[in-house]
C-alpha cells in the first residue's frame, strides 16, 4: 500500500466577520458628532465673551425661525441692533406693536388717531438709533440705548454698561456719554409736543450699609437728566413726572448688576 492511501484528508473551514478588526466605522461618525458640537460649543463662548449686548441681540434674531414684520425696537439700525438679549422682564418687540386693549379699527377716529400715534414713535425710536456714526461719543452713547414701543409711549431705555457709568459713582455728576445721550433725546423730542416722564432705578446695595443710598441716588438722577435736557432747549412744560424707584425694581436676577442702573425716559403718547 503506498503513502498516499492513507494520507488523512484534513478540510479547513474560514469563518468571515465583516467589519475586520475595527468593529467597523460607526465610532466616525459618532467621534465627528462629537468635535463638531465642541466646536459649536467653543464658539458660543467665544460669542458670549466678544460681542455687546445689542450684538446678541441680533445673533439671537438672525436666528429665530419667526420673520419680524416691521420692527419698531431695537438697539440699532443693523443686524446686530435690538433690545438686551440679558434683560429678562422686556421682550423685543415685532411687528407694529399696538395698544393692549380691544382692537379699534382704522376707519374710527381713535383707530386713525392710534395709527398715527404709532407710526410718529415707530419714526421717533428709528431717529434716536440713526444719530450716531458722527463721532466716537455717539457710538458709544448708543450702546447704553434700547427702544421700545409700548400703550404708555415711545421708552428710550438708557442704562451703565460695565466699566462704563452714566453718572460718576462719586461725585453724582453725568457723563460725557450721559450727557451726548440727553443732546440726542432732545433733538429727536424736538420734533413733537408729546409730554416725557423719567424714571431712575438703581442697582441694589449691601444689606449692612445703615443708608441704603439708592432712593436718593434714583431721585438725584431722574432730577440731573430733566436739568440736562432742559439745559438742551427742552420745554421744562413737557415734563410730567419724575419718579425715583431705588432698587425696587430690578431687571436681572442679581440685582447687584451695573446692568440695574438705567434711565427711561418715556415720550407719552399724545392720546394719555
Amino acid at each position: 500500500m503506498s503513502d498516499k492511501a492513507v494520507r488523512p484528508i484534513i478540510i479547513k473551514r474560514k469563518k468571515v466577520i465583516s467589519g475586520g478588526g475595527h468593529h467597523g466605522g460607526a465610532w466616525k461618525v459618532a467621534y465627528a458628532d462629537f468635535v463638531t458640537a465642541m466646536m459649536a460649543f467653543f464658539m458660543l463662548m467665544w460669542l458670549l465673551n466678544a460681542t455687546t449686548e445689542k450684538q446678541r441681540k441680533g445673533l439671537a434674531d438672525y436666528f429665530t425661525p419667526t420673520i419680524a414684520v416691521a420692527r419698531v425696537s431695537g438697539g440699532g439700525a443693523g443686524a446686530f441692533g435690538g433690545d438686551s438679549l440679558i434683560v429678562q422682564t422686556r421682550l423685543p418687540q415685532s411687528g407694529q406693536g399696538g395698544l393692549p386693549n380691544a382692537p379699534i379699527s382704522k376707519n374710527s377716529p381713535d383707530g386713525a388717531l392710534a395709527a398715527e400715534d404709532q407710526a410718529k414713535l415707530a419714526k421717533l425710536a428709528t431717529g434716536i438709533l440713526g444719530k450716531g456714526g458722527d463721532s466716537l461719543i455717539k457710538e458709544l452713547a448708543l450702546e447704553h440705548i434700547i427702544t421700545d414701543v409700548t400703550d404708555e409711549g415711545l421708552v428710550v431705555e438708557i442704562f451703565d454698561l460695565e466699566g462704563a457709568p452714566l453718572f460718576d459713582p462719586k461725585s453724582g455728576q453725568p457723563t460725557a456719554v450721559m450727557r451726548e445721550i440727553s443732546k440726542m433725546l432732545v433733538d429727536v423730542f424736538s420734533t413733537v409736543t408729546n409730554r416725557v416722564a423719567i424714571s431712575s432705578h438703581s442697582r441694589a446695595y449691601p444689606s449692612v450699609l445703615i443708608d441704603n443710598p439708592a432712593w436718593d441716588e434714583t431721585t438725584n438722577r431722574a432730577h440731573v437728566t430733566r436739568d440736562l435736557m432742559d439745559g438742551h432747549g427742552m420745554d421744562p412744560h413737557r415734563f410730567e413726572r419724575l419718579t425715583g424707584y431705588g432698587q425696587s425694581k430690578p431687571l436681572l436676577n442679581n440685582p447687584m448688576a451695573p446692568r440695574n442702573n438705567r434711565l427711561e425716559v418715556t415720550l407719552l403718547r399724545s392720546m394719555r
